[in-house]
């Protein structure tokens, strides 16, 4: 009966962790526009890796990148102006959207971002 019950648990908690792998393309809106962010994740379990890039700042890697449940995090170092920016990411996935808080490493400036999963 134990067993059962255990199996049980696992099942429901896998079914109720999202699975972002893929590609997903975001927007945020800033004073001066849009800004447009392209993520392509690869998750095991709730480990997240893969690489973001937007035409603004090129590519960067994911690190300490986790899923748990419905939220997700990571972080990127971008080059913003000749500077390296550590860049944290949060989020609340629901179903194929994203939205995501970017923050700056030691506050200061934050963006919100919407990511739709590509087909």
């Amino acid at each position: 009966m134990k067993q059962v019950m255990l199996l049980a648990a696992l099942f429901a908690m896998n079914a109720a962790a999202a699975d972002v792998s893929g590609t997903w393309k975001g927007t945020a809106e800033i004073p001066n526009g849009k800004i447009e962010r392209t993520f392509v994740f690869h998750q095991d379990g709730t480990k997240l890796t893969g690489e973001t890039s937007s035409q603004r700042t090129g590519k960067s890697e994911l690190k300490d990148g986790k899923v748990e449940g419905d939220k997700i995090s990571f972080s990127i170092t971008m080059n913003f102006q000749g500077n390296n920016v550590e860049v944290n990411y949060t989020g609340v996935i629901s179903g194929d959207e994203i939205k995501f808080r970017a923050e700056a490493a030691g506050g200061g400036y934050g963006v919100d971002y919407v990511a739709k999963k590509e087909p």
